[in-house]
């Protein structure tokens, strides 16, 4: 896979060597945790440990909660070790990646099986792996988009690390199944160090001069407010991500209730999602060239609601089909993650903030992505809980509540999403 072509009109500050492998490659072990954090968890939880559904989404609504809350702090002291030199950021990237192996281990392996004292356990380890998820994210998200370039060069920037990123998850969801969970945590690690060694060879980005920036703290966190570009593209980025993390959060329990497909074809579902995401990017940086970004990010929610609603008329048996709902909803899952991230560094760069305010304009959409993800775990299992559904329910009212949740109620969102595209952005970009 390759997004290293160079535009006609490429910037020496944005050229292929900086937003290639290297930068990238750091973005297979973040999403490599990221995949058992957000959507095997849950299941894991309620069907290893027989931890009650409504319990669990409040554990992880409080854990996101603060994950999500503690990011525009971690936003603006990313930008701090920015205006102090790239080898502070590096250095601190690695204490961060040590910190995210040792949760995330902690979080998978705990020493004891017993409620309260389980519970307990994992919030805290919870806390400890998204603060050291977020706080190497920030970093390197911030990294990326110093980069600069026009939108066809932001977008090959974003689609390193989200294309690489999806060889992370691909490998996340095969490798519980075909070796285990100690193996995994194992290939984890070496992942986590290979990406921290390429990042760290990787061309360095432009530094800002001046450290004016930093002498008023509440300014540097809440300035990108104050560009009308980014609270629009913020607006719709939430909604579609609530939208996306709904159906991430339930797939293990659509696949296995209202499917009930047998336990080996999980990782074909997952690994056809993602690899189609990964296959679908070049596709969409191409379209990219022809239609622009907002345009582009808006055709692929067009898609995935078309393939969700589809989704909706399968029952038992339907493995088929739903590989292929997986396999379409994947090239939509490609367009939600090189687009957003290519139109935020475009506004960051439009605004004027470009080199001394990253960290916090990453810093809030990390958050939103946290409360995204908060909100789908922390509402959408108990609502479920309270309306009759549980983990192995086979009687016909709580399998379709659990369709209208995985499949309806993320088009609806989508919608939302697609409405405010155009008229916040589309409409007054035009």
């Amino acid at each position: 896979m390759s997004f290293s072509t160079p535009s006609k009109n490429a910037s020496p500050n944005a050229s292929p060597e900086l937003g290639g492998w290297r930068y990238g490659l750091l973005g297979l072990p973040l999403a490599f945790v990221a995949l058992p954090l957000y959507v095997v968890l849950p299941n894991y939880y309620a069907r290893a440990f027989g931890v009650p559904l409504a319990t669990l989404g409040a554990v992880l609504l409080g854990a996101r909660l603060f994950d999500a809350f503690i990011d525009p702090l971690l936003g603006r002291w990313s930008d701090a070790l920015f205006s102090r030199s790239i080898d502070a950021v590096l250095g601190w990237g690695a204490v961060a990646a040590g910190v995210l192996g040792l949760g995330f281990t902690l979080l998978f392996f705990p020493p004891m099986r017993q409620l309260p004292a389980l519970l307990i356990w994992a919030t805290a380890c919870l806390m400890l792996t998204y603060a050291a998820y977020s706080v190497l994210s920030i970093l390197h998200q911030s990294w990326g988009a110093m980069l600069g370039g026009d939108e066809v060069q932001r977008s090959r920037v974003v689609a390193w690390r989200e294309g690489l990123g999806l060889l992370g998850v691909i490998l996340a969801s095969l490798a519980p199944v075909a070796l285990g969970l100690p193996a995994t945590t194992g290939l984890f690690f070496v992942a986590l160090a290979a990406g921290w060694l390429a990042w760290r060879s990787a061309k360095r980005p432009v530094m800002a001069t001046s450290s004016a920036t930093f002498a008023a703290p509440s300014v540097t966190i809440w300035l990108p407010f104050s560009r009308p570009g980014f609270r629009a593209l913020l607006a719709v980025f939430m909604v579609n991500g609530i939208a996306s993390a709904i159906p991430a959060t339930l797939i293990l329990f659509f696949v296995q209730d209202r499917l009930q497909a047998p336990a080996t074809t999980e990782p074909l579902f997952l690994g056809s999602y993602f690899l189609s995401a990964a296959l679908s990017i070049p596709l969409w940086l191409r379209l990219v060239q022809r239609l622009g970004l907002a345009r582009s990010w808006g055709l692929g929610m067009a898609l995935s609601i078309a393939v969700f609603v589809f989704a909706a008329t399968l029952g038992t048996g339907d493995v088929t089909a739903f590989v292929g709902v997986c396999a379409l909803s994947g090239v939509g899952l490609g367009a939600d993650l090189a687009l957003p991230g290519a139109l935020l560094a475009g506004t960051l760069a439009r605004s004027g903030d470009r080199g001394r305010a990253e960290g916090a304009y990453f810093g809030w959409w990390n958050f939103a992505s946290k409360l995204n993800l908060a909100l789908a775990a922390g509402v959408a299992l108990p609502v479920l809980g309270a309306l009759g559904y549980a983990p192995g329910a086979r009687d016909e009212a709580a399998l379709q509540t659990l369709t209208w949740a995985y499949c309806l109620l993320p088009c609806a969102l989508k919608l939302i999403a697609a409405s405010l595209l155009y008229t916040l952005i589309l409409r007054k970009t035009s």
